[in-house]
């Protein structure tokens, strides 16, 4: 029997039951190659710090090498409130993604995986992902298999397909997951909608598709709501999506609607683009 994101969340009404997440996957040094400056990043590592800025409890389980950036990625991570007990620290190199800031909006470049390439959780890392209440990854973290067994063991599961809702390997579990985020800001209103019908007969999850600057949509199963943007000034889109997805989990685990998470999204975002650098 699926469990849906409703008869999850369920169990997370009350407002003394803090829903504390593992962020699993990806974590990388963003380089800006016009500047020559660095930022520490990486999509599930980024919700699980914007998620401990908002208030909430967080860890984050990845792969680090053994050098300066994988130094620099432990402090950081740390710094920032985030439980790393679980880290990976490996022969090798840390993840480097080359960036360019054109008007404001992020270019990737070149990106190289190193250790994350062969990132894989362990039998202790998968015990101690079961002490949290909610789990969130992505396409680039290496796990998506996992998430039927994490899913059955009672946790909120929450997946991020990025721009590849469509073409990832990994829908094949949509079924497995709570809450599904993607980026759709290609599509008109009318095709974004009948796409995420088509997704929700696969799946019992809250789909979310993010627009741009034409804001965010989501799907229940029963109806659509949707949201704006949160007027800022632009410097760098880099985390924006991310954030965005700490601010909607971190109002909806406790117990706001969807209307109000959404906005909450928005705002989170809207702190995060006015910087340079995920955070």
């Amino acid at each position: 029997m699926l469990v849906t994101a409703a008869s999850t969340m369920d169990r997370f009404k009350c407002e003394d039951i803090k829903v504390k997440i593992c962020a699993i996957g990806d974590n990388c040094i963003d380089y800006y190659t016009q500047s020559g400056d660095y930022y520490l990043g990486g999509g599930p590592l980024n919700v699980a710090v914007y998620y401990r800025r908002l208030g909430g409890e967080a860890s984050y389980i990845g792969a680090v090498g053994k050098d300066h950036f994988g130094d620099l990625m432990k402090e950081g991570i740390a710094h920032k409130g985030v439980d790393i007990s679980h880290l990976h620290i490996e022969e090798g190199t840390t993840a480097l993604t080359k960036v360019e800031i054109v008007e404001g909006d992020r270019v990737f470049g070149d990106y190289d995986e190193g250790v994350m390439t062969d990132f894989r959780l362990r039998p202790e890392d998968l015990e101690f992902i079961k002490q949290h209440q909610a789990v969130v990854s992505g396409i680039w973290g290496h796990n998506a298999d996992f998430f039927p067994e994490l899913k059955a063991a009672g946790l909120i599961t929450v997946y991020d397909y990025s721009t590849h809702i469509q073409d990832s390997a990994d829908r094949a579990y949509l079924a497995d997951m709570d809450y599904i985020f993607y980026s759709a800001d290609k599509l008109s209103l009318e095709a974004l909608k009948e796409e995420m019908l088509a997704l929700r007969a696969e799946t019992p999850a809250t789909i979310i598709a993010t627009r741009g600057d034409q804001g965010s949509l989501c799907l229940d199963g029963q109806e659509f709501y949707s949201f704006g943007i949160i007027p800022a000034k632009v410097v760098d889109t880099i985390g924006a999506g991310d954030s965005f997805i700490a601010g909607f989990l971190y109002s909806r685990f406790r117990g706001q609607d969807i209307e109000a998470s959404l906005k909450k999204g928005a705002e989170t975002s809207a702190e995060t683009i006015i910087y340079l650098g995920a955070w």
